[in-house]
């Protein structure tokens, strides 16, 4: 290397080492910003933890005492957050105004929306709650089946989250933004939905100022009419565009949301676990033996279009009288009825009160389902408080009273997540009738007829125990079945409350056997034992009542070909080979 070269890299080498520093230090401040920024969380990222901790319960979080109180103040301000930057706002309706300023204004399902309007009114409280999982479907509330009997497990409901209520003070007006996905299929039975309306309920029980009449102000927000099951539309006060103002009957709803939750549990139990003892109901008997309470329910029942089941109607009455019942027999009927089969129906119990039949807007001329939303009439027995219906095909055995103890709608459970309308609790009421009456024509009922159509209408009801109303069936067609439920029908004294008699009815069969043994889709409905016992009810009634149970000439003929094609088909049960007696097959006791 010559002494030039040795020169110029003596002058270069210092440069290349400052820059190098250089470069390290400019590395290290970027690495520095970088990672300041990359750990910062983003807004998003930040109301996204935000939302999953509304959605984390405070119970599966396992926060407790103070920690559980620092997540509730996490819970709000994060949610007041949140409100401020994704808010819709919510105008407050005309009508408010009017019920003065300075209120207490609880809010429930409302934290995502604007609503700084409402603080000129009044304090303004959101109420937090875990908001049901979307798994929780509705049939986890209403099961198709539950062991009423309790012979391997006690029935118990899922829990659906409510807010911590003892957290907040009482309020003057409770104010809610209800969901409602109608007309997408199902959108009544979204849980949701019902948690919302009963979390709205439990805060007018337990929070709600109510006035000298007992009556607690609740404001609903909803494209969709609020559940009619737990606010009455006797309560509506004012409706304004999508706002329901209701003025709600403080104990009618705590008796609602003190019963289970679904259909899940028994609204009524009669047992207890493991023995075979009725379950103490003697207070509940106590509340309604008293004669001014009884003045103001009735029993019911409704004949339309034909006089088939007049029949049915008085042997019903009779029933309903060897129980001891205080309460009006009712009976609604059309013009079909004849006179003189009124006067015998007067004379077997009812009170008679004519009614022009509704005609199903969605049956064909002609069928059975024809005329059944007659039924909506049982709405207009306004000078009753609360009634029981009971179809004419039924016969009561023990006394059913301690029914009235419950509200609209109680009754027995059908099949999936509905319940039978055989035997029902309601309230009467013109402003239901009318919304029953202005669903016609939408409601698609899943079996043409009434129970359906009700089904859609009152989809949260109370489970009253099947022993209630018990139908005579045997679909899972085994000899285990049939032993069980021919014992229940036979038992003396009666087990069962009432027995519902699906099929061919007693009055149009022989009286020698049941007569749904000859017909192959019948054959299900078919029990010697419950024919036996209609008929022993039947023959302990007045002969002058009996006579309205005879066969006409055409059910005489369609009884004697029923018979001769079930010995073509050689049903094995051969009950077409019996011999008749029954005296009401001579041409002489014929009626019609």
């Amino acid at each position: 290397m010559d002494v030039w070269s040795l020169q110029k890299l003596v002058k270069t080498a210092p440069s290349k080492a400052l820059v190098i520093r250089i470069n390290l230090v400019c590395l290290a401040i970027f690495l520095v910003v970088y990672a300041t920024f990359l750990l910062r969380p983003s807004s998003s990222v930040y109301f996204e933890n935000a939302a999953s901790l509304v959605r984390c319960s405070l119970r599966e979080c396992h926060h407790k005492g103070e920690k559980s109180i620092k997540m509730k103040a996490v819970l709000e301000r994060n949610e007041d957050r949140r409100a401020k930057q994704n808010a819709s706002k919510i105008e407050v309706p005309s009508f408010f105004g009017e019920m003065g300023k300075g209120m207490k204004i609880g809010m429930v399902n409302m934290q995502e929306d604007d609503v700084s309007e409402w603080s000129t009114l009044g304090e303004t409280s959101h109420v937090y709650f875990e908001k049901v999982s979307q798994f929780f479907n509705w049939t986890d509330l209403f099961p198709e089946w539950i062991d009423e009997e309790e012979e391997t497990d006690v029935p118990s409901c899922p829990e659906i989250p409510m807010p911590e209520f003892t957290a907040y003070e009482g309020m003057d007006v409770i104010v809610a933004k209800l969901p409602c996905n109608y007309p997408k299929e199902g959108w009544g039975r979204n849980v949701f939905r019902l948690q919302v309306h009963l979390i709205v309920a439990n805060l007018a029980v337990k929070k709600g100022k109510r006035d000298w009449n007992w009556k607690t102000k609740v404001v609903l927000w909803s494209k969709c009419r609020p559940m009619l099951e737990l606010f009455r539309c006797n309560d509506l006060v004012k409706q304004e565009n999508e706002w329901w103002y209701y003025e709600v009957d403080a104990m009618r709803l705590e008796q609602k949301v003190s019963l289970p939750v679904g259909s899940c549990n028994l609204a009524l139990p009669l047992w207890e676990q493991g023995i075979d003892k009725v379950y103490d109901t003697w207070n509940l008997e106590q509340s309604v033996k008293s004669e001014a309470r009884s003045k103001r329910e009735a029993y019911a029942t409704v004949l339309h279009s034909s006089e088939g089941y007049v029949c049915g109607a008085i042997t019903l009455a009779q029933t309903l009288l060897q129980t001891g019942t205080k309460r009006d027999l009712i009976l609604l009927l059309d013009t079909s009825i004849s006179v003189a089969k009124r006067r015998s129906l007067e004379l077997s119990g009812w009170k008679i009160r004519l009614i022009t039949r509704i005609r199903n807007p969605r049956a064909e001329n002609g069928t059975y389902n024809e005329y059944n939303y007659s039924k909506f009439r049982l709405w207009q027995l306004t000078d009753y408080e609360r009634v029981i219906f009971i179809d004419a095909d039924i016969i009561v055995l023990r006394n059913l009273d301690i029914l009235f103890h419950f509200p609209q709608m109680s009754a027995t459970g059908n099949d999936q997540s509905i319940f039978n309308s055989g035997i029902m609790v309601l309230e009467p009421s013109n402003c239901t009738f009318h919304v029953l009456m202005s669903r016609r024509h939408d409601v698609i009922s899943y079996n043409g007829g009434d129970q359906g159509f009700l089904n859609e209408i009152f989809m949260w009801w109370h489970r009253l125990p099947r022993r209630v109303n018990y139908l005579k069936n045997f679909w899972a067609n085994t000899t285990i079945e049939a032993g069980r439920k021919n014992a229940m029908f036979g038992a003396e004294p009666p087990k069962l409350y009432a027995i519902h008699y699906l099929g061919l009815k007693p009055w149009h069969c022989y009286r020698d056997y049941d007569c749904n043994w000859d017909v192959e889709d019948q054959r299900v409905y078919a029990s010697d034992v419950a024919h036996r016992r209609w008929w022993k009810v039947h023959d302990a009634m007045d002969e002058n009542l009996q006579k309205l149970c005879r066969l006409t000439r055409q059910r005489r003929m369609e009884l004697n070909w029923e018979r001769r094609k079930a010995g073509k088909l050689g049903l094995p049960d051969m009950h077409w080979k019996i011999n008749v007696t029954d005296p009401r097959r001579a041409g002489s006791m014929l009626i019609g």
